[in-house]
């Protein structure tokens, strides 16, 4: 499932965190790539230790917490703490499957990659190229979306993110480990539970809607992994 969830971060919340990203101290990105990924990335990133990638990276699960897109259809079970990337022109990052597993600084943080967000803080016209590139079994998908908007897809994919050629790119990236592992078994749930909700708006009060949930939740109870 690949799914855009807009407004996650409000337009005070991106200017804020612009702020915070424009007065840190940028690394090498390679220092998170595996030894095949190192080979094909070029941008830099925050260090995951820095006082702006907590502060900032706090803030994105908060504002996720909340948000019921999200929820339904990441199922969250734990959600690694997001990092920071900035593509200067020249820097992209080649075809590539992000590792199974991420541990980060504390030992606590180790996840499998359900799947993978990436929060864009720049809009699409403050740069050229830097197209987020997502392959999946209906073909390659690009992605360029408003400062504020992130997309959600399975870590499984294999994707890349396109040369820049003028401007900058500013984005949080990071994984989570779902509920539920399956894509197929996660994207039926997340659609029963829209059409759920819709059923709800538009038929307030109708019969179907409890045996529905119940349904869900009983597939839910079959598939989630604690």
């Amino acid at each position: 499932m690949l799914l855009r969830i807009p407004g996650v971060l409000t337009k005070e919340q991106v200017a804020y965190c612009r702020q915070i990203l424009a007065a840190a101290d940028w690394i090498d990105g390679r220092v998170t790539a595996g030894s095949g990924s190192a080979k094909v990335k070029k941008n830099t990133q925050l260090p995951e230790e820095s006082a702006a990638a907590i502060e900032l990276g706090d803030l994105i699960l908060t504002a996720l917490e909340s948000n019921a897109l999200f929820v339904s259809a990441a199922l969250p079970s734990r959600v690694f703490p997001p990092l920071f990337n900035r593509y200067d022109v020249g820097d992209g990052f080649g075809a590539h499957v992000d590792n199974a597993i991420r541990q980060g600084l504390d030992a606590e943080a180790r996840i499998r990659t359900d799947l993978s967000c990436t929060l864009f803080f720049s809009d699409p016209e403050e740069y050229d190229g830097g197209e987020l590139s997502i392959d999946d079994t209906y073909g390659s998908h690009t992605v360029r979306l408003p400062a504020g908007d992130m997309v959600l897809y399975p870590s499984t994919s294999l994707h890349a993110v396109t040369p820049v050629r003028r401007g900058t790119r500013l984005a949080s990236f990071f994984w989570l480990q779902s509920m539920v592992r399956d894509d197929g078994e996660r994207t039926l749930l997340f659609d029963l539970d829209r059409s759920i909700q819709a059923l709800s708006v538009d038929h307030p009060g109708h019969a179907s809607v409890v045996p529905l949930t119940g349904v869900y939740h009983n597939l839910l109870r079959r598939w989630a992994e604690l």
